[in-house]
């Protein structure tokens, strides 16, 4: 029983880890990514579709993304739906492509990107505490339904926290990583 709550909690503190790293993804830095694009969707044909199943998104160079679309009558669907995503990108088409050049960021907006980036990790460190706290209750639970010893539930409690603290600190390295990413010039 015990082995169960804690693979429970391990596991939906591995999801709010994953969480983050799929947030910060999101996060422009000084360079290009694809990923910038992973929330655009496109409609296709009356589907609202993601941008990468419509087009070939690339990075040629470090500022500038480049999307072929399949059909060169996407081309202004493309354009708009990117400008339509307020992304702070103005697309440029030479009629067979779209070009994305992402503006060297000023050191005021890579500032506030961590400020942003701060907050998010700060909400992950919530929710795994939250996490905590709900495990530490269902151990408590089971004590007091005298399925486990109270010194079964002093060991479990304190390998909760040893989780909880190895993934607090999993999201301080994953913050940092993405500083020294935002930050790099």
């Amino acid at each position: 029983m015990i082995k169960d709550v804690l693979a429970n909690m391990n596991a939906r503190m591995d999801k709010t880890i994953e969480a983050l790293r799929r947030e910060y993804q999101r996060v422009r830095t000084g360079r290009a990514s694809t990923s910038l694009l992973d929330e655009v969707k496109v409609d296709y044909y009356g589907n609202l579709s993601p941008l990468s199943q419509v087009a070939t998104l690339a990075v040629p160079e470090a500022r500038t993304i480049t999307i072929s679309p399949w059909e060169n009558k996407m081309i202004p669907i493309i354009e708009k739906a990117i400008l339509n995503a307020n992304l702070g990108l103005t697309p440029a088409n030479d009629g067979k492509q779209i070009r994305l050049n992402l503006p060297p960021l000023t050191e005021e907006r890579r500032k506030d990107i961590v400020k942003q980036l701060k907050k998010d990790g700060e909400d992950a460190k919530v929710a795994l505490r939250n996490i905590r706290r709900e495990a530490i209750d269902e151990l408590k639970k089971l004590e007091k339904e005298k399925q486990i010893s109270e010194d079964e539930l002093k060991r479990a409690e304190k390998e909760v926290q040893d989780f909880t603290n190895t993934h607090v600190a999993k999201v301080d390295e994953v913050f940092a990583h993405k500083e020294k990413e935002v930050m790099e010039v």
